[in-house]
């Protein structure tokens, strides 16, 4: 019986797309990775967030876990610019469950914060799967993360200021970590499963009336 999560099923969508198409796919997930994951908890500025989500994009974080407990509002796709369609987003109502979930996967929790026991970023071990958690504008991360984290982590600075707006400290800490790991012989990339899984979705989020051509599909003779 004929179903949609095998490569039979990705053939068959691959004729609906163009071959550059296609080849771009293989080549942006060969730069994806679930090694990190990336996670915000509250954000009021939604711009914020989607902002993170473009970030994560662009660097290869295929994962983005939103708490929204406090402020459950929809993803800005304006400011996201498509984003949306190439990164998994996870919504959690409660830090509880996100943390429960991540752990459940085998991610380190990792808080950033300014305290002085934090590690800094260029210090930071990549070599562990992690979990790296922004907090909200004002307030900053929960007490429940903080007293959950396996590990701390702060950007260094020199200025007067001694804080960075949430978007900012995201872009920082992805890239150094991203660009490190793509550096190291640390098994960082995607699965072979989980690359055919994203080539479907992907392939599917690219054809219109998808779900009649699966229709089609699934009743065409085995």
């Amino acid at each position: 019986m004929k179903n949609t999560c095998d490569k039979a099923y990705l053939d068959y969508l691959e004729t609906f797309i163009t071959e550059s198409r296609k080849e771009n796919f293989i080549k942006i997930l060969q730069n994806r990775t679930k090694h990190f994951a990336i996670a915000i908890e509250d954000v009021f500025q939604l711009h914020n967030t989607s902002a993170v989500m473009r970030t994560c994009e662009v660097f290869g974080i295929q994962e983005l876990n939103v708490v929204e407990e406090k402020y459950g509002k929809r993803i800005d796709k304006e400011i996201a610019l498509g984003a949306q369609k190439w990164v998994d987003v996870n919504r959690f109502a409660t830090t509880t469950n996100c943390i429960d979930d991540l752990k459940a996967k085998g991610y380190r929790i990792i808080a950033t914060t300014p305290h002085e026991e934090s590690c800094m970023l260029d210090d930071f071990d990549i070599s562990q799967p992690a979990a790296i958690f922004f907090g909200t504008e004002k307030m900053g991360l929960s007490e429940e993360v903080l007293e959950r984290a396996d590990g701390f982590l702060k950007i260094p600075m020199v200025g007067f200021t001694e804080s960075l707006n949430i978007s900012s400290s995201a872009a920082i800490v992805i890239q150094n970590i991203t660009s490190r790991l793509r550096k190291s012989d640390i098994e960082w990339q995607l699965t072979e499963e989980e690359i055919l899984e994203k080539r479907i979705d992907w392939t599917r989020k690219s054809i219109k009336d998808i779900d009649f051509i699966t229709k089609k599909y699934l009743e065409q003779e085995v």
